[in-house]
């Protein structure tokens, strides 16, 4: 069972939600609250899996609340939720190493979608999101420091950048998943990074790519 606490300062739209997930087989919404202390509070009191939560709260703003979860219970996965599609915000939420970043006119379908894929450990990013840190690729001039990447290392780390799953980079390089976390767990050490999140982050902030 995916058990989910929403946090989120609407009432109107928890309780949407609410009423989506309660008919999803295998989710459980375990709590509400209205801000980020809430959601701080409930994950100090309780077990969950998963926080769906919106970024512009009254109070400590999901920003804030994200940080302080991420170091605190680095197992709860975070899968953001909001209208705020603003560079600035995105590569802030992304550094400090959310599961994923999702806005609001998602369908339910695809949230639903999303909510298991962050349970089985999938970094999941919207289309317009992924876009953004396209665009922060666009012109960059490549580094001749890579800080140690392998050629293969860097196919992947380009891979994962676009928002590619495990399964999906080993489908395209014709390797093993396990081989592609291997080379992961190699790209985060080099990097200095946690996962693959924050390698994605740090590969557009170095500028390691030009996309065409």
């Amino acid at each position: 069972m995916i058990q989910i606490v929403i946090a989120d300062d609407h009432p109107l739209l928890r309780e949407g939600l609410r009423r989506i997930l309660e008919f999803e087989k295998g989710i459980e919404v375990v709590a509400e609250v209205g801000d980020g202390q809430g959601a701080i509070n409930i994950a100090r009191k309780m077990k969950f899996d998963i926080l769906l939560m919106d970024l512009n709260m009254p109070g400590v703003n999901g920003l804030e609340a994200g940080r302080v979860i991420r170091r605190e219970y680095p197992n709860i996965g975070i899968l953001v939720l909001t209208v705020d599609d603003s560079d600035e915000k995105i590569l802030q939420v992304l550094q400090i190493g959310v599961a994923g970043y999702l806005l609001k006119d998602v369908d339910s379908k695809t949230l639903v979608q999303s909510i298991r894929k962050v349970f089985s450990g999938e970094p999941i990013l919207s289309p317009a999101v992924t876009g953004k840190l396209m665009e922060q690729l666009s012109n960059p001039t490549p580094l001749r420091d890579n800080c140690g990447l392998s050629d293969r290392e860097m196919e992947i780390l380009h891979y994962v950048v676009q928002g590619s799953s495990n399964r999906e980079i080993g489908t395209s390089l014709f390797i093993s998943e396990k081989t592609v976390k291997n080379h992961l767990s190699s790209i985060y050490r080099k990097l200095s990074v946690d996962d693959r999140t924050q390698a994605a982050l740090k590969a557009v902030k170095l500028k390691f790519f030009v996309l065409d």
